[in-house]
């Protein structure tokens, strides 16, 4: 089997780390291209002593800590999206160690040894750097969190967990004209969004709506993450993959709000 081959079925989870990591689809895609560029162009530097998924991971986080796109990646925009842009791009630069530990383990699923090869540090690092974010979890700033699924079941632990982390619940809806009108009466600081809701409307048309009327940051959840990653269109920038853990909510709706509020106008 060729690299090409070993290391495609893993593309659309390393764009799902990349854009956490960065809170930008653009931003995320673009380091996962100049990834890709570089193992083409020296494919004899690609580790071949570890599973090509952990390979491929730690080569982008090279390119991550290396690399200057936001540059290219902002011309031509307009001012104030470029003042956003380069707000992220420069968070992008300084995202904490301790994030990037959780992200690995909570929402990728590297054990702490594999998250340490990623990352290029001891492995006994990873463990302290993943309490460090959980107690950042526990300081941050309390949000009013909309959730739009269906399935109560689902919509109950999301809940649970939501409530867990200090935060509130503004409602759950079930229907893309539920949600949106929930979003407008309650203005929330998060929403969390399945794809399919209960009439066969879409969760993504729900968030569309409720963009066009304001910004919130938006965490989608669905079974089949590999539809909404293919870097092709626009596309979300954090997805949770059904069924999820307790701690992959957790990293995605504290990295969401985090990225939220550095980037927000001072």
């Amino acid at each position: 089997m060729s690299l090409g081959q070993q290391l495609y079925p893993h593309l659309p989870f390393l764009r799902r780390y990349a854009r956490a990591l960065t809170g930008s689809q653009a931003h995320g895609d673009a380091y996962v291209r100049a990834t890709l560029e570089a193992i083409v162009s020296a494919p004899e530097e690609f580790p071949t002593d570890v599973d090509a998924r952990i390979g491929l991971y730690r080569t982008f986080g090279a390119i991550w800590a290396s690399s200057h796109l936001e540059a290219n990646l902002d011309a031509g925009l307009s001012t104030e999206d470029s003042r956003q842009a380069l707000a992220r791009a420069r968070l992008a630069r300084v995202t904490p160690l301790p994030r990037q530990a959780l992200l690995l383990t909570a929402m990728e699923g590297f054990s702490g040894h594999e998250a340490a090869y990623i990352m290029d540090i001891d492995a006994s690092e990873v463990d302290m750097l993943v309490d460090e974010a959980m107690r950042e979890i526990d300081r941050q700033t309390r949000a009013d969190v909309l959730i739009i699924e269906d399935e109560p079941i689902i919509a109950m632990d999301i809940e649970t967990i939501v409530r867990d982390m200090g935060h509130s619940i503004t409602g759950i809806a079930v229907t893309r004209d539920e949600a949106v009108q929930m979003a407008l009466s309650t203005r929330p600081g998060l929403v969390l969004a399945d794809i399919q809701l209960a009439d066969d409307s879409s969760g993504i048309d729900a968030v569309k709506d409720i963009l066009a009327q304001f910004s919130v940051p938006v965490i989608f959840i669905t079974a089949f993450p590999e539809r909404l990653l293919t870097g092709e269109r626009p596309e979300p920038t954090f997805l949770i993959t059904k069924p999820f853990q307790r701690q992959t909510v957790k990293a995605a709706i504290s990295q969401a709000l985090f990225l939220d509020v550095a980037t927000s106008p001072a």
